[in-house]
């Protein structure tokens, strides 16, 4: 699989880092002094933390060798780290007062054993705040999962991608574990688009990142084509133009 382009994610900065900004807003006013940002991307959730406590030491980590690059370039007073949260959160040591993850553990599998480690991370008393997209359901990926598997693409993918969320209620039977306190909430973002094109590119950067990386470059187009005329079927444009996209996450939090 391709390595992360962050130039890629950017192009949505805004609505990308919205999710992140209103779970930041659930953070406590005051106190935190270590914070770890877990899939820190290009680092536009670690300078908001920053921004929220100045002064704190954040770290964002990321596995990609692309963001954390251009996260160093657009925010160097800031800490990043090159890391798999999958496989190397221990070796972080702990301590941190808040633990943070906007849109990230949905690459990750075996969310019993990450939850488990990312509260390990955590001080008594800490924060664990993550945010995951839960639009599994929407047509956009339903799109995605009937081209991959039938028709002239079927096998042309040696692995589709696997979601790794859990259901809400499974969340809440594992912070319950740990924490002392935990709230979960989810959030439908409407986001409005100028065309259905808009929707390729959100994509391209995340989503379809997979399936695009294991094909050609003319297969690619081809394949993009096939997704494009699917995707204007399913979002048609509102009265002004616009084409509505929505976005559901799953949001919580937990006091260790």
């Amino acid at each position: 699989m391709s390595d992360w382009n962050a130039a890629q994610y950017l192009k949505f900065e805004k609505e990308r880092t919205q999710p992140a900004l209103d779970l930041a807003a659930r953070l406590p006013r005051q106190g935190p002094a270590r914070l770890l940002d877990i899939g820190c991307g290009p680092g536009n959730s670690t300078v908001l933390l920053a921004d929220r406590y100045p002064g704190a030491e954040v770290l964002g980590v990321d596995s990609s060798a692309d963001m954390i690059a251009r996260a160093r370039a657009d925010h160097p007073t800031l800490s990043f780290r090159l890391l798999d949260a999958g496989s190397e959160l221990p070796s972080l040591g702990g301590g941190f007062d808040v633990v943070f993850s906007s849109a990230c553990i949905q690459w990750i599998p075996d969310h019993p054993r990450l939850l488990r480690q990312m509260m390990e991370q955590l001080r008594p008393g800490g924060t664990l705040a993550v945010q995951t997209p839960m639009n599994y359901d929407e047509p956009i990926h339903q799109i995605i999962g009937r081209l991959t598997s039938s028709g002239k693409w079927a096998g042309r993918f040696s692995q589709l991608r696997i979601f790794y969320n859990l259901r809400p209620e499974a969340y809440c039977d594992l912070l319950a574990e740990t924490a002392v306190d935990y709230s979960l909430w989810e959030t439908t973002y409407v986001h409005r688009l100028g065309s259905h094109e808009d929707i390729l590119e959100w994509y391209r950067g995340t989503g379809l990142r997979p399936y695009l990386s294991a094909l050609s470059s003319a297969d690619q187009e081809t394949f993009l084509q096939d997704v494009r005329r699917e995707v204007a079927k399913a979002y048609p444009p509102r009265t002004d133009g616009a084409i509505l996209f929505p976005f559901p996450r799953l949001f919580f939090t937990a006091t260790k």
